[in-house]
């Protein structure tokens, strides 16, 4: 008698779970979030594609960028210049200034640079619209994967994060594509390169009627807007319970940066755990970068 009860018991608790999931795939408002957030993927993917079909025709324009090959790679290699500076600088922003305005500054700086690299009189303006594209793409990368995580419900969060490695691919395709369309039209490169700054204007629209994320609200201590945006992501019956987790979180999460606040770095490296962990972390960054397709297609640039 016991079993067939747990079994229904149990059945009852997945489809439970199978209806409230599907409620939070259904909730367009949380699909907004996400999709704006991930045109920051956009803007990384088309970046790091479109290069390799732009710099054949941008040789054709420069003569001394035909001539010297460390021309050519300081275009390719400013932009990741940029994205370190950008990646670097891009969590003091998201902790000072809130996700949804360290997205529209990488916006910003992104749309200055593909404007800068379409009109370019000479490389050395191009290589600065490399550079701001760069620096907009660093801050991107850490802005819309935290942004959708944070915004997203926790049933629901890894499909929704993942979007943003979608957009990604879905960039670099999308500069091949725009490679193609380009070759045969006047100004060749130069369409290629200032195309980049339409997904950022777009963004730049769009995070403008989207909300801060609730996480970083609570940590600013703005309860009441954080709990309206909450009531929008999940269902009425969920918000409460929502609302006391996130606060444990935030309130956890403050004790712990107090309780380390005189610990420097170079004590942190004197554990085993954390030492481990740095390396696991930083190596397998190493190894996707290293082994990499894209930036093998980066790279190794055809040749007319």
């Amino acid at each position: 008698m016991g079993a067939p009860r747990e079994r229904k018991a149990s059945t009852s608790t997945q489809l439970s779970e199978s209806s409230r999931t599907s409620k939070l795939w259904a909730n367009g408002y949380v699909l907004l979030l996400t999709l704006g957030a991930g045109i920051g993927g956009l803007l990384f993917g088309y970046d790091t594609g479109v290069i390799s079909g732009a710099l054949l025709y941008i040789r054709d324009d420069f003569r001394e960028v035909n001539e010297s090959t460390f021309l050519q790679e300081t275009i390719v290699s400013m932009a990741i210049a940029g994205a370190i500076i950008g990646a670097a600088v891009g969590g003091w922003v998201n902790d000072r200034h809130g996700r949804k305005i360290a997205t529209l500054a990488a916006d910003c700086v992104f749309a200055m640079g593909a404007v800068l690299m379409a009109a370019a009189p000479n490389p050395y303006v191009l290589i600065l619209g490399r550079l701001f594209v760069g620096f907009g793409v660093g801050i991107a990368s850490l802005s819309a994967p935290l942004y959708i995580a944070e915004a997203s419900p926790a049933e629901i969060r890894g499909a929704l994060v993942s979007t943003n490695v979608l957009f990604i691919t879905a960039g670099q395709f999308l500069s091949f594509l725009i490679n193609l369309g380009f070759t045969e039209v006047s100004g060749t490169w130069r369409w290629m390169l200032g195309v980049a700054g339409i997904p950022a204007v777009v963004q730049f629209i769009v995070m403008l009627y989207l909300p801060e994320s609730p996480r970083w609200l609570f940590q600013k201590e703005k309860y009441e807007e954080a709990v309206a945006i909450l009531e929008k992501i999940y269902p009425e019956d969920q918000v409460s319970y929502e609302v006391q987790k996130l606060t444990n979180s935030v309130d956890k999460e403050l004790l712990s940066d107090a309780s380390i606040g005189g610990i420097r770095y170079l004590d942190l490296m004197k554990s085993k755990e954390i030492r481990l962990a740095l390396w696991a972390g930083v190596g397998l960054q190493v190894c996707y970068f290293v082994l990499d397709l894209v930036t093998l297609r980066i790279l190794l640039l055809p040749r007319k």
